[in-house]
């Protein structure tokens, strides 16, 4: 029986997972983020690399070690854990990941180029169809996941954006401005919560079975060697992007003076692809966007699918999970990216603190033994915070609940959830001892 993987396999499950994380987001916000903290970019990037990186690496081990998401949620209760993992699921798929993922190539990369007398809805309609085509006809064979991704996708996908790199260090304006904006004020924690933006902490509650089941897939069995591997995958992987965040971030930074008047990530790259490209850099970008967001549907399809074969006890079929999720993907995607990424605020920010608290107590539960009592607490105590955090993110208050919430410490700042994570996470400890300071006694009365 085979109980390692081989080098080559190793680093195409370590660019897989590279691959699975990087998609829309972490191509657009980058970007942005050198381009308003300017001079402040470092630490920006260090604290978006926290939420962005390691958050979501964490969150990949720590679901190949509870062996799926279900499991870990599970341990607070199993009502948190069908209403948890359902919204992650449909957060991270057909709800906003898939189709923010499928749409954004078509509107940052082809619509702006497009002839006045063409139709943007029919061509949008026909780009996300071959998109979620091509998808679906990878996702058919997941087994194939690590060669088709790991030895062809991802790697052209880094070398387009190290050739777009390469470019900007040659023919840099080097304008770096100062910070702007929430970088001016507080630059750490607005590159802290700029990670949520990659939605990659949620989607590694995914992909965590997913690097598991692609390891597994080489005959390495051995649970033990199956974590340490996802492990070592991990750091390669982050490593990976935060290389890449870097370079974008580079890019953003220094080409201030071309583009004082863009508003998002992606009219950065395009700015700046055609000034250092020319025509050459249209494709290049497209190439680029259509690549990221391909592998990040890839493996967003997959393990949704798994999951919901498993939910439903393979009474329906993965192939048939694959092209439910994708025509939901693609009829979604046609909304426009501008309306699916006014949902995804609100919706992050009321999943991404929860999911941060429970990857936490997943990877510290064997140091501390967690009672149920201890999860349940921090984890709805947070929830709770998140959730009225998120409707007042689009103007819904609650009558003396919402004016409670908000004068938590650190909450204009968007982490009122962080203190009460820390007090309730004591008394859980507490609860914990005081149950163990009295089982002797008992124990004792009994021998008596």
């Amino acid at each position: 029986m085979k109980n390692n993987l081989s080098r080559e396999q190793f680093f195409s499950v370590a660019i897989m997972l590279f691959g699975l994380f990087f998609g829309a987001g972490n191509l657009i916000f980058p970007p942005l983020l050198g381009k308003q903290a300017g001079s402040a970019s470092f630490q920006s990037l260090l604290a978006f690399g926290v939420t962005a990186v390691v958050f979501p690496i964490l969150g990949v081990v720590c679901v190949a070690k509870t062996k799926g998401l279900s499991n870990l949620a599970g341990k607070v209760d199993k009502y948190f854990a069908i209403i948890f993992t359902t919204m992650i699921y449909m957060a991270i798929g057909p709800g906003l990941g898939i189709p923010r993922a499928g749409s954004l190539p078509f509107e940052m990369a082809v619509a702006p180029f497009l002839p006045e007398n063409v139709s943007v809805s029919v061509s949008r309609l026909v780009y996300t169809f071959v998109f979620f085509l091509v998808a679906y006809l990878v996702c058919l064979k997941p087994n194939k996941l690590v060669s088709r991704m790991g030895k062809f996708l991802t790697p052209a996908l880094l070398l387009l954006i190290t050739v777009m790199f390469v470019g900007v260090l040659f023919n840099n304006p080097n304008a770096v401005t100062s910070p702007v904006g929430d970088y001016a004020t507080s630059s750490t924690v607005k590159g802290f919560l700029e990670g949520y933006n990659t939605m990659d902490t949620i989607a590694a509650l995914n992909f965590g079975l997913v690097i598991s089941l692609a390891i597994k897939s080489f005959q390495v069995n051995d649970e033990e060697k199956v974590i340490g591997y996802t492990v070592k995958v991990g750091l390669v992987a982050g490593s990976f992007l935060f290389v890449i965040y870097a370079m974008l971030a580079y890019i953003g930074m220094t080409t201030s003076g071309l583009t004082e008047n863009v508003k998002n990530g992606a009219e950065i790259l395009t700015t700046v692809s055609q000034y250092v490209f020319g025509k050459f850099g249209i494709v290049l970008l497209a190439s680029i966007f259509t690549l990221a967001c391909l592998t990040t549907c890839i493996g967003l399809i997959t393990s949704i699918s798994k999951f919901f074969e498993t939910m439903t006890k393979e009474k329906v079929s993965y192939n048939k999970w694959i092209v439910f999720w994708t025509f939901l993907s693609f009829l979604v995607a046609n909304f426009g990216l501008n309306t699916i990424l006014k949902v995804s605020v609100p919706v992050l920010v009321a999943i991404y603190p929860v999911s941060i608290v429970l990857i936490l107590l997943g990877l510290t539960e064997k140091y501390f033994g967690y009672n149920k009592f201890t999860y349940r607490l921090v984890c709805y105590t947070v929830t709770f915070i998140a959730v009225v955090e998120s409707l007042q993110s689009v103007n819904l208050t609650l009558p003396l609940v919402t004016k409670l919430v908000s004068s938590l410490p650190f909450y204009s700042l968007s982490l009122g959830w962080v203190i009460p994570m820390v007090l309730t996470w004591f008394v859980g400890m507490s609860s914990k001892l005081l149950e163990n300071s009295k089982a002797p006694a008992r124990s004792t009365a009994f021998d008596e």
